[in-house]
């Protein structure tokens, strides 16, 4: 861990976020997302500032990151989704925690556990990932009337995900809203009549109030990212900050070349900047002689191949010092790039970005409770 290399948490912001996103699903209740160690965000801390934001329920994907967080102190309601072989089902039901069931070996499997253990059964309505669909929906629905029947569980949930809902006018969009409505339905013609509905994800929350049904499940936005260019949600602001300080300044030459395989060459005399973060942090190398980084209020570009621990930047003629501070992305408010800055660069998603963020950064929470 490297004293200045630093991610800086603004937890204000992030409830900030959440009270902006619930504005848009007034009704419902809410889920914050926390899965991936918070999308890089730090997960048990975010999870204490979604409570403290009034979050109604916590999302994680596996029962690892569940139970981590009822190790954490966490006693509110929570849902984790992502069931694989060996999943300790009995300790998931003694620490309260709702599992998902995409099959009926799994919800026969959750059964057999633990005594009238909480499930959610999810429905696949296209995105084709996990969940029972056609005659394997018929399936596990009858066998959710069956076994709520019989007291051995209690099915407090039926959920779906979007496919498309980042693009408000694929026609996927109301394709997997009509299935999903069906599939509510069919579980309440086997007896299984209060469970919570939702399917809605941060694109949908803000773009499709009929989806919204009985929760919402924001992720992305509540970190001050957009899900999408099409879907964007003005109210909220990045999270994170990513900053550290220059190791080494040198001034070079025309005609001096920088970094692994030499893919930059300056054209004219300039200052370079050392900047001690590479792929070995989470950065990304793919954003090599396109991203750019904050100096001095303006942003600065990256010049040559990323490395694994540190990348260079051109300062051109700008006075700069060994210790100056610099941003790799951050709100944008003193000229930095964003998150999604540097997606466009690397050619990939915010999420990724700042999921990604891993190694030797140090962790700053400003806002705590």
């Amino acid at each position: 861990m490297s004293a200045n290399a630093e991610l800086v948490i603004d937890l204000d912001q992030y409830r900030d976020n959440l009270a902006a996103l619930r504005a848009y699903a007034p009704e419902a209740l809410q889920m914050a997302v926390v899965k991936a160690n918070a999308y890089g965000h730090g997960m048990a801390p975010m999870a204490r500032a979604a409570r403290q934001g009034g979050a109604d329920w916590l999302g994680v994907a596996t029962p690892e990151e569940a139970l981590a967080l009822r190790a954490a102190g966490d006693e509110g309601p929570l849902l984790c989704w992502l069931m694989t072989p060996g999943v300790p089902f009995g300790r998931l039901a003694e620490a309260g925690i709702d599992v998902t069931a995409s099959t009926v070996e799994q919800l026969e499997a959750i059964a057999d556990a633990s005594d009238r253990p909480r499930v959610q059964v999810k429905v696949d309505t296209g995105l084709s990932r996990n969940g029972a669909f056609g005659p394997e929906w018929d399936e596990l629905a009858r066998a959710a009337g069956r076994l709520q029947a019989a007291g051995r569980v209690e099915i407090t949930g039926i959920w779906s995900h979007f496919a498309c809902a980042d693009e408000p006018g694929h026609p996927a969009n109301d394709h997997q809203e009509a299935v999903f409505r069906a599939a509510v339905d069919q579980l309440a013609a086997e007896g299984v009549t209060t469970p919570l509905r939702h399917i809605a994800n941060s694109a949908a929350t803000v773009v499709r109030p009929s989806s919204h049904f009985d929760l919402v499940r924001v992720g992305i936005a509540s970190y001050g990212l957009d899900p999408d260019p099409a879907v964007p949600v003005p109210e909220v602001r990045p999270v994170l900050t990513a900053r550290t300080v220059l190791a080494n300044v040198k001034r070079v030459p025309a005609g001096a070349s920088v970094s692994y395989g030499w893919r930059w060459t300056a054209e004219h005399e300039t200052t370079l900047g050392l900047v001690p973060v590479g792929y070995g942090e989470g950065i990304h190398r793919t954003a090599s002689n396109k991203a750019h980084v904050g100096f001095a209020g303006t942003a600065v570009p990256v010049r040559g191949t990323i490395c694994m621990d540190q990348l260079v930047v051109d300062l051109g003629d700008r006075p700069a010092s060994i210790g100056d501070p610099v941003t790799l992305f951050g709100p944008g408010d003193d000229g930095e790039p964003t998150a999604e800055d540097w997606a466009r660069a690397a050619g990939t998603i915010g999420y990724e970005i700042v999921t990604r963020l891993a190694g030797r950064w140090s962790r700053t929470y400003r806002g705590e409770r």
